[in-house]
């Protein structure tokens, strides 16, 4: 897919310092009078501002009163590998402290792709969770396990080879030291420490950042999606296609499974919008017209349903 260089209308926010949000110009015809509500797009690893595709389509397409604004952390591009998902957890609540202050009657709600998503569940649930200003919601979109998907895509012996490093330099107090290319195989093309690269694929699957894999146990779960507080409804979508899961795992029953641990925590999910995204590959760079629009539709009608109020007690009651 060729890049076509383009101007992209909208307000870049500085949220903090050396830290923006770019907000899209809405399509709506009534601009900007009636936003008060914002959803907040954290993008994946190694991406930027404006690096995943669908993120425009979905600005055009917002309820009026939404407007979607991408937030730059201090890990996008190259610089995941030296940071981590708590410190991204601490800029977003930067971000999102910002947007309840500009319009203190709305809501903010936080939408990740990809390792947006582990920044999600880190931010609802990972250490100082209470601290952080609250949210009115959570799309997580290509949830992935970033262990399970190296382990598929990398060399068994290099895989190995990476993890016994990794592990011994953090063991030694120099979890900061990056590996070298050679012993990781450069799978990300990024510089990345001994401490990153554990906490994206431990082989004792404790990774800091390990909430998406399919084979954590129950415990884990629970602490995890069973924490999640029922003040921020949680919509899943998976994309069908994702070239980062294997073939093998059933990911309507994984879905299925966080579902459950969520209502049984007392949280609360969006069943109606929830799923698998047929068709949709992990950024869905490429794809067809209609299935970019089957997700910017479910993520549209969550938003309009969570406005409604639908996703509260309601969706509990039923």
């Amino acid at each position: 897919m060729s890049f076509t260089p383009r101007a992209n209308p909208g307000v870049l926010h500085q949220y903090a310092e050396r830290l923006v949000a770019f907000e899209h110009t809405p399509s709506s015809s009534s601009g900007t009078a009636n936003l008060q509500n914002t959803l907040i797009f954290i993008a994946g690893l190694s991406d930027g501002l404006l690096t995943v595709p669908y993120a425009r389509v979905l600005a055009q397409s917002l309820p009026p009163t939404f407007s979607l604004s991408e937030i730059l952390l201090s890990s996008a591009y190259t610089g995941w590998g030296t940071s981590s998902v708590s410190k991204d957890a601490a800029e977003i609540a930067q971000c999102v402290a910002y947007f309840k202050k500009l319009r203190p009657d709305g809501k903010v709600v936080l939408m990740g792709h990809s390792t947006g998503c582990q920044d999600i569940m880190e931010y609802l649930v990972g250490q100082g969770a209470k601290e952080r200003p609250p949210i009115d919601g959570a799309i997580v979109q290509a949830p992935v396990s970033d262990r399970e998907a190296m382990a598929f895509l990398m060399d068994p012996e290099v895989s190995r080879r990476s993890a016994e490093l990794a592990k011994k330099l953090v063991a030694e107090g120099k979890g900061e030291e990056i590996i070298p290319s050679d012993v990781t195989g450069d799978i990300f093309g990024a510089p990345c420490c001994a401490r990153r690269w554990l906490s994206l694929a431990s082989p004792d699957h404790d990774g800091d950042e390990d909430y998406y894999s399919s084979d954590l146990p129950l415990g884990r779960l629970q602490s995890t999606f069973g924490k999640i507080p029922k003040s921020s409804p949680l919509c899943i979508l998976y994309s069908g296609k994702d070239q980062f899961v294997s073939e093998g795992l059933n990911k309507k029953e994984l879905v299925e499974k966080w579902t459950a641990i969520v209502h049984d925590g007392g949280g609360l999910v969006d069943e109606k919008n929830s799923g698998i995204v047929e068709g949709a590959s992990h950024n869905l760079m490429g794809d067809p017209e209609e299935v970019v629009n089957r997700l910017v539709q479910r993520v549209v009608d969550y938003l309009r349903r969570l406005e409604r109020g639908e996703l509260g007690t309601f969706e509990q009651q039923t």
